[in-house]
């Protein structure tokens, strides 16, 4: 059984910077997808970062790139998020996710963590 957990959220000035962990149980980290997305009441999951597990090829949200990094350890089973230059609007509910496919789309992601709360402030 997959499990998925993410940790490291908190509240943060603007300009501040936060490094989301998510810690992977039960999944074969050497293949497939994995990704950090997020999401705000009333609005669809958004897809931050993505990166795939076999080569490190890693894609990212126009939003975000530049001051996102997206990494993994597939040793520990671990993947990352840090996160530089916050801005307010980066506040939201931020999951880490693992699955197959087209990495990119949330639709290739079959387990996804509870999440953790980001919140930005001006």
């Amino acid at each position: 059984q997959v499990k998925l957990e993410e940790s490291g959220g908190g509240s943060v000035q603007a300009g501040g910077s936060l490094r989301l962990s998510c810690a992977a149980s039960g999944y074969a980290a050497s293949s497939g997808c994995a990704g950090w997305f997020r999401q705000t009441p009333g609005k669809e999951r958004e897809r931050v970062a993505n990166i795939l597990t076999r080569d490190g090829s890693t894609g990212y949200a126009t939003s975000v790139m530049g001051r996102f990094t997206i990494s993994q350890d597939n040793a520990k089973n671990m993947l990352y998020l840090e996160m530089n230059a916050l801005k307010p609007e980066d506040t939201a509910m931020y999951y880490c996710a693992v699955g197959s496919g087209w990495c990119a789309a949330a639709e290739s992601y079959s387990y996804w963590g509870q999440g953790t709360q980001v919140t930005v402030s001006s």
